[in-house]
Parts: C-alpha cells; sequence; structure tokens
C-alpha cells in the first residue's frame, strides 16, 4: 500500500464539518482537566452511549484512560474563546469558562449547547488513538446554536447569514419550533405564516433576533433552514430554524403542523417548507433546502451521529 502523506490525510479529515467539543474528567488529585475535541459521536440510544478519541500523546491521556468518566461539553457560537483556551497549553484553562461538577462528577460548562456527563463503559484501542465510550448517566441540553469546524476555521450560522447581507431584497423567516409545535402568527387575511420581515442594512444577524424578540418567544438564533429565490415576490427568502424553550408567545401561536394546520399557509412556498419539516422532525434528520420558491435540493446537514 502506498503511504499516505499525513499532512494531506489531515486535511482531507478536516474537510467533514463538525461540532467542537470539550472533555472534561478529573484527574487522579482532583483537579479539572479537559482538552478541546472535535471527534465526538453518539453510538447509541438503548443504553446511551457516547464516544470521543484521545490521542495518545494527549498530556491528559493516563488520567483519562484511567477514569471513572467524563463529560462532554457541546460549545456554543459564543464559545469559540473557550474552544482555544482548551486546545493550547494554558496553565488555568477552567478559568475562561464557568463551570460545575455534573451530576456524575465530570466538569460540566454553562452557556453552552449541551452537555453529557458520562460514566465510562468502555476503550478501545485504535492506532495513535484511545476511544472513550461513555454511558450517559446525566444531560443538559439547550437552545444555543452550536460552534462548527471545518478545514481549520470556525463555522457559525451568523457568519453564513452575513455573507447573504449584500442581496438587498432579502426576506428573513424564522420557524420556531418547540417539541414539534411551530410558532405562526395571522398573516392579516385569516391565514397563517411564519414571523418574517425585510433585511436591510443592520444586516441578518441584528434582523434575526429583534425578529424573535417582537414575537416574545424564549428562543435563540438557530441555523439556516432554507435558502430560496422568490420569483413571484422578487424576493431571495432565507428562514431560520430556531428551537424555543417552550411553547409560548406574545405574538403568534405554537402550532402542531397537521395537515389541516398545514392547509391554512397562505404562502404555498412556506407550506412546502413546512411540510418537509415536518417529516422531517419525525425522522430526526434535517437538511437544508436551496433552489426556488417552486423546486430545489435538500442538503443533510453534517451530523457526527
Amino acid at each position: 500500500m502506498t503511504e499516505l502523506d499525513p499532512r494531506a490525510l489531515r486535511d482531507a479529515f478536516g474537510a467533514f464539518m463538525t461540532g467542537v467539543t470539550v472533555v472534561t474528567a478529573h484527574d487522579t488529585d482532583g483537579n479539572p482537566i479537559g482538552f478541546t475535541a472535535n471527534s465526538f459521536s453518539s453510538v447509541s440510544l438503548d443504553p446511551p452511549l457516547v464516544s470521543i478519541c484521545l490521542a495518545k500523546s494527549s498530556s491528559n491521556y493516563d488520567a483519562l484512560a484511567n477514569a471513572s468518566g467524563f463529560a462532554v461539553n457541546v460549545l456554543s457560537e459564543s464559545q469559540k474563546h473557550v474552544s482555544n483556551t482548551f486546545a493550547r497549553p494554558v496553565e488555568d484553562r477552567f478559568a475562561a469558562v464557568s463551570w460545575q461538577s455534573g451530576p456524575h462528577g465530570s466538569p460540566v460548562f454553562d452557556e453552552g449547547s449541551a452537555w453529557f456527563d458520562c460514566s465510562m463503559f468502555k476503550t478501545v484501542e485504535a492506532g495513535d488513538h484511545l476511544i472513550l465510550i461513555g454511558k450517559v448517566e446525566a444531560f443538559e441540553n439547550s437552545t444555543r446554536p452550536g460552534l462548527g469546524y471545518a478545514r481549520g476555521a470556525y463555522v457559525t450560522s451568523a457568519m453564513e447569514a452575513e455573507a447573504l447581507n449584500n442581496n438587498a431584497n432579502l426576506l428573513l423567516s424564522v420557524l420556531i419550533e418547540h417539541q414539534g409545535k411551530v410558532l405562526l402568527v395571522d398573516d392579516g387575511h385569516g391565514q397563517l405564516s411564519l414571523p418574517e420581515t425585510r433585511v436591510g442594512k443592520e444586516g441578518v444577524s441584528t434582523v434575526l433576533q429583534r425578529l424573535i424578540a417582537s414575537k416574545g418567544a424564549e428562543a435563540e438564533a438557530g441555523f439556516i433552514y432554507s435558502v430560496y429565490e422568490d420569483e413571484a415576490r422578487a424576493t431571495q427568502h432565507i428562514s431560520f430554524l430556531c428551537q424555543a424553550s417552550s411553547d409560548t408567545a406574545s405574538c403568534g401561536t405554537f402550532v402542531e403542523l397537521s395537515a389541516g394546520a398545514l392547509m391554512k399557509i397562505s404562502d404555498p412556498a412556506i407550506r412546502i417548507m413546512l411540510e418537509r419539516f415536518a417529516n422531517e422532525s419525525r425522522m430526526g434528520n434535517f437538511g437544508v433546502f436551496f433552489g426556488n420558491q417552486i423546486s430545489g435540493k435538500v442538503r443533510p446537514m453534517t451530523s457526527g451521529s
């Protein structure tokens, strides 16, 4: 077999977009330890298992290889500094983050997208790495969008959105979801629609935050769910999927996407998008739509699962 170029192989691995996590535990003296990792993956629901890959060259190798458990902290878009801190030989990494001991004992972070506190289920030798398989003993999820990483750079939904700001006819809508229900508003003609607004000079991120706040929904700015040219309205439409922590709002109502509710959606393109969302919600597998108001393609979102 021809010898592979390690640098080229690493670059190729980097083409796979991942989330960013910090893996934490305690050493034998009880001190918190942690490192940045994008090798996190869900393994099983029954039993609930996750995995992480630990380099044998890591300074944390001995402590983690013999630990009774570990935690995986999924970083949010606002935590790039945390990722950088835990990726470098900083003397006190934990000074950069607010944390506490999780229910099973490993350090878990505040302000992240999620965390999983695990007991050690199994370790597997794998070349120059050790695969740590943990059984999830406790976890916490939030509505904060996760921090992405690809080809040596961070990727966030805000960055993607700002790339569209040069379009003078950009229309933005929010698909705010809570446990399968979606926030819909009356369009003024007895029909329903997603909350939407034009994007002006302020930029997508600012307008997105204000649109969510104007509906009184407890939701965070999420990721781009659909981008399409609406020739009938002479606009480019961008829709964000945002998770809400409750189904209450000061403007609009959270509605289950039944066939009857979908028939009340005034815009055919929005109706098609919500039909797709209803189907994807049942499967738990989302994609991003690119095209126009009539047809296009759905590109699967990259996942570590």
